[in-house]
Protein backbone atom coordinates (compact mmCIF):
# COMPACT_ATOMS: atom_id res chain seq x y z
CA UNK A 1 0.00 0.00 0.00
CA UNK A 2 1.41 3.37 -1.04
CA UNK A 3 0.91 6.70 0.71
CA UNK A 4 -0.27 9.47 -1.65
CA UNK A 5 1.14 12.88 -0.69
CA UNK A 6 -0.53 16.25 -1.19
CA UNK A 7 1.84 17.05 -4.08
CA UNK A 8 0.99 13.76 -5.81
CA UNK A 9 -2.72 14.33 -5.25
CA UNK A 10 -2.48 17.85 -6.70
CA UNK A 11 -0.68 16.47 -9.78
CA UNK A 12 -3.36 13.79 -10.27
CA UNK A 13 -6.18 16.35 -9.92
CA UNK A 14 -4.45 18.71 -12.34
CA UNK A 15 -4.11 15.97 -14.93
CA UNK A 16 -7.61 14.59 -14.45
CA UNK A 17 -9.35 17.99 -14.58
CA UNK A 18 -7.01 19.49 -17.21
CA UNK A 19 -5.85 22.22 -14.83
CA UNK A 20 -2.48 23.67 -14.00
CA UNK A 21 -0.89 22.35 -10.82
CA UNK A 22 -1.21 25.82 -9.33
CA UNK A 23 -4.98 25.91 -10.00
CA UNK A 24 -5.46 22.35 -8.72
CA UNK A 25 -3.57 23.17 -5.51
CA UNK A 26 -5.62 26.34 -5.02
CA UNK A 27 -8.85 24.35 -5.47
CA UNK A 28 -7.74 21.67 -3.04
CA UNK A 29 -6.64 24.25 -0.45
CA UNK A 30 -9.99 26.04 -0.83
CA UNK A 31 -11.87 22.74 -0.35
CA UNK A 32 -9.93 21.94 2.83
CA UNK A 33 -10.46 25.50 4.16
CA UNK A 34 -14.21 25.43 3.50
CA UNK A 35 -14.69 21.99 5.06
CA UNK A 36 -12.61 23.03 8.10
CA UNK A 37 -14.60 26.25 8.54
CA UNK A 38 -17.93 24.45 8.28
CA UNK A 39 -16.85 21.81 10.82
CA UNK A 40 -15.69 24.56 13.21
CA UNK A 41 -19.20 26.03 12.95
CA UNK A 42 -20.67 22.62 13.84
CA UNK A 43 -22.04 21.96 10.35
CA UNK A 44 -21.97 18.66 8.48
CA UNK A 45 -20.48 18.57 4.96
CA UNK A 46 -22.00 15.89 2.72
CA UNK A 47 -20.69 14.86 -0.69
CA UNK A 48 -23.38 12.52 -1.99
CA UNK A 49 -21.93 9.16 -2.90
CA UNK A 50 -18.50 10.01 -1.50
CA UNK A 51 -19.12 10.60 2.18
CA UNK A 52 -19.78 13.05 4.97
CA UNK A 53 -17.55 15.10 7.23
CA UNK A 54 -18.94 15.90 10.68
CA UNK A 55 -17.86 16.53 14.24
CA UNK A 56 -18.40 14.39 17.29
CA UNK A 57 -18.15 15.28 20.97
CA UNK A 58 -15.82 13.11 23.03
CA UNK A 59 -16.42 13.00 26.77
CA UNK A 60 -13.64 13.55 29.28
CA UNK A 61 -12.06 10.33 30.47
CA UNK A 62 -9.22 8.87 32.50
CA UNK A 63 -6.20 7.53 30.69
CA UNK A 64 -2.88 6.01 31.63
CA UNK A 65 0.54 7.26 30.59
CA UNK A 66 2.06 4.08 29.08
CA UNK A 67 5.58 5.13 30.00
CA UNK A 68 5.03 5.85 33.70
CA UNK A 69 1.74 4.11 34.44
CA UNK A 70 0.51 7.39 35.92
CA UNK A 71 -3.22 8.12 35.58
CA UNK A 72 -4.03 11.26 33.60
CA UNK A 73 -7.25 13.13 32.88
CA UNK A 74 -8.03 13.45 29.16
CA UNK A 75 -10.28 16.51 28.62
CA UNK A 76 -13.52 16.52 26.63
CA UNK A 77 -13.05 17.61 23.03
CA UNK A 78 -14.72 17.85 19.65
CA UNK A 79 -13.15 15.69 16.93
CA UNK A 80 -13.69 15.52 13.15
CA UNK A 81 -15.11 12.33 11.65
CA UNK A 82 -15.55 11.07 8.10
CA UNK A 83 -18.18 8.53 7.11
CA UNK A 84 -17.76 6.94 3.69
CA UNK A 85 -20.75 6.98 1.34
CA UNK A 86 -22.19 3.93 -0.41
CA UNK A 87 -20.56 4.65 -3.78
CA UNK A 88 -17.11 4.99 -2.17
CA UNK A 89 -17.60 1.81 -0.13
CA UNK A 90 -18.70 -0.13 -3.23
CA UNK A 91 -15.77 1.21 -5.28
CA UNK A 92 -13.22 0.14 -2.66
CA UNK A 93 -14.62 -3.39 -2.13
Amino acid sequence: MENVTKAQLVAMIAQSADLSKKDAEAAMDAFVDVVTTQLQKGNKVTLTGFGAFKTSARAARQGVNPKTGEKIQIPAMTVPKFTAGKALKDAVK
